[in-house]
C-alpha cells in the first residue's frame, strides 16, 4: 500500500533519476531538395510550401532548396534522385527525363488538360496516381503527389497569326511539346533554364512555349518578347514532387504526413496564383500584345493531338491504358458541358 509520504518521496526523486540518464538527442535530418525553377518562379512554387514545412518540423528536419541546375542539370535530376545524390524533387516527369512509362505525360502532354482542376481530378479521381506511383516504385523513387500549373502558350519576339507563321521559330520547350509541335515546323530547343532570356535576346531563340502568361512576366520572358499567343497547346502543366525510396522510408510517419501536407499545400497555391494570374496579366498587362489563330485553323492542331495520342498508346500497355484515361475524361468533360468543356 503507497503511503502519503512513499508517494511524495518517490516523485521527488523523479527529476534527479531524469538527470541521471539524460535521452540520446536526435539528430536533425536534412534534405536537399531541387526544383526545375528558377529562383524568382520558386518563390512562388515551392518557398512557400518547403517554409512552413521546415518552420512545423522545427528541429527535426530541413529541406535545404536548390533551384534550376544547382546542383545538377535538369535533365539529370532523375539519376541524382535514384542514386541518392538528391533527395527530394519538384519537376515534371518529361523535364527531368524519368526512365518510366509515363513519362511522355509528364509536363505539357498535347490537349491533355483544359484547365487547371483537370490535372488533379484526373489523379485523385480517374487512377492517373496509382499508375505513378507504381511506375516510379519500380525505378526506387517515391511519387508523393501530382499537381497543376499553368498552361502553355507562345511567347514570341515576332506576332504569330497563323499556323504558318510557326515554321522555322526555334522555340524553347519540353520535350514531349516539342515532339509534337516540330509537325508545324516548330524548331524545339533544349538550354539550361537560366539562359533563355539572353538565348531570346541575342536571337538564338525566337521564342518560348514553356509557360503561360504569369510565369512569362515572372520570370522576366515577358521583357524579351513581344507577343502572348492565346491559343494553348495544354491547359496545365502536370508536376510532381518526387523523393529517393530510401530516404523517404527513413522519415518517421509524422514526417511524412507533415511532407506530404505541405506538397498539397503548394498545390492548392498555384491552382489561384495561376488561374488570376492568367486573367489578369491578358487583361491588365503591358508588356506583351496578345494575338490569336483562328479557331477553324488552330482545329488542326487539336486534330494532331489524337492521332499523336493514338501514336504514344501504341508504344506500350502502361501508356495505352494513361492514354485511355485521358480520352475517358475528355470525352465524359464534353458530354458533362458548361462550364466544364465549351463548344
Amino acid at each position: 500500500m503507497t503511503t502519503r509520504r512513499k508517494f511524495l518521496t518517490t516523485a521527488a526523486a523523479a527529476p534527479a533519476a531524469a538527470l541521471a540518464a539524460p535521452a540520446i538527442a536526435q539528430s536533425k535530418i536534412t534534405w536537399r531538395l531541387q526544383t526545375y525553377a528558377g529562383a524568382a518562379l520558386a518563390e512562388h512554387v515551392l518557398d512557400p510550401a518547403i517554409k512552413k514545412f521546415n518552420q512545423i518540423a522545427g528541429d527535426r528536419m530541413e529541406i535545404e532548396v536548390y533551384y534550376a541546375d544547382q546542383l545538377v542539370p535538369t535533365g539529370e535530376l532523375f539519376q541524382a534522385l535514384q542514386r541518392g545524390t538528391i533527395d527530394a524533387v519538384q519537376s515534371d516527369d518529361d523535364s527531368m527525363a524519368s526512365p518510366t512509362e509515363v513519362t511522355v505525360f509528364g509536363g505539357y502532354f498535347p490537349f491533355g488538360s483544359r484547365y487547371s482542376l483537370d490535372v488533379p481530378v484526373l489523379f485523385e479521381r480517374y487512377g492517373l496516381d496509382e499508375i505513378w506511383k507504381a511506375e516510379y516504385e519500380k525505378v526506387g523513387v517515391k511519387h508523393v503527389s501530382a499537381g497543376s500549373w499553368d498552361p502553355c502558350h507562345f511567347a514570341t519576339k515576332d506576332p504569330i497569326n497563323s499556323l504558318a507563321d510557326l515554321k522555322g521559330k526555334r522555340i524553347f520547350t519540353f520535350p514531349t511539346a516539342g515532339r509534337f509541335l516540330s509537325q508545324f515546323g516548330v524548331v524545339p530547343v533544349t538550354l539550361p533554364w537560366e539562359d533563355i532570356e539572353v538565348a531570346v535576346q541575342t536571337g538564338e531563340l525566337d521564342g518560348v512555349a514553356w509557360s503561360g502568361i504569369t510565369e512569362d512576366y515572372t520570370v522576366g520572358w515577358a521583357d524579351v518578347t513581344n507577343y502572348f499567343l492565346t491559343n494553348n497547346i495544354s491547359g496545365a502543366w502536370i508536376g510532381h514532387f518526387f523523393a529517393n525510396m530510401e530516404r523517404w522510408n527513413e522519415l518517421p510517419d509524422d514526417l511524412k504526413t507533415l511532407f506530404e501536407v505541405c506538397c498539397a499545400d503548394s498545390h492548392y497555391y498555384r491552382q489561384y496564383w495561376y488561374w488570376g494570374g492568367e486573367a489578369d496579366l491578358r487583361v491588365n498587362g503591358t508588356k506583351m500584345e496578345l494575338t490569336t489563330i483562328p479557331d477553324e485553323e488552330w482545329e488542326q492542331v487539336e486534330n494532331a493531338a489524337s492521332a499523336f495520342w493514338d501514336e504514344i498508346a501504341a508504344e506500350s500497355e502502361t501508356k495505352a491504358k494513361v492514354v485511355e484515361i485521358f480520352k475517358k475524361y475528355n470525352a465524359e468533360m464534353r458530354a458533362a458541358g458548361r462550364p466544364y468543356r465549351y463548344g
